[in-house]
Parts: structure tokens; sequence; C-alpha cells
């Protein structure tokens, strides 16, 4: 179905081009932050931020409490399986491992 699904911004992977790296409920994958970003404030200041991630870009920010309730009701629809696995394979290339 591919709902907007909420993620907290955990890193920024490449500042230039405006990618963050987003964790989804244990899935992490790098995202377009051009939406969310706000203009004279560093990409750093979003490691922390909710946002709602639809199609490899993070849409807009939202607090912890109602990322927290879109979680459960996707939980509760059973579409949170769906959503992860559209994160995991996604056309945005998934966070390469750590070493």
């Amino acid at each position: 179905m591919c709902l907007g699904i909420p993620g907290r911004i955990v890193a920024i992977a490449d500042e230039d081009a405006m990618l963050a790296v987003v964790d989804v409920s244990g899935v992490r994958r790098t995202v377009d932050v051009v939406c969310v970003a706000q203009e004279g404030e560093p990409l750093e200041a979003l490691i922390g931020v909710w946002v709602l991630v639809h199609v490899g870009f993070a849409m807009s920010r939202i607090d912890e409490e109602e990322a927290a309730a879109t979680l459960k009701v996707l939980a509760e629809i059973g579409e949170m399986e769906g959503e992860l696995d559209a994160m995991r394979t996604g056309s945005v290339a998934p966070l390469a491992p750590a070493n």
C-alpha cells in the first residue's frame, strides 16, 4: 500500500546530497531530507527528529507521541510488516552495513 511511516533520524549520510539515515522500527534506511531541513540550520540538527517517511523522502516532522501512535495503528491494521518490507527494498539505496 505504501503509506507514510514514522522514523527517527539517526545520522547524516551525505550532507551535500541532503541524505540522512532514518530508523524505522529497527530498519535503517537512507532518505532524502530536503523537505524537513530548515534553511540556515545544519543537517546535524535533524539527528533525533521524528519524521514521516514516504517513498524515500522524509516528508514532514512529527513529534514522538504522534510517531508512536501511528506505528501502533499500522501494527493494528496489519500494515507494519508491509511498510517495513518496503523500507528494506525501496528505491532509495539502503544504508551500507557498518564495519
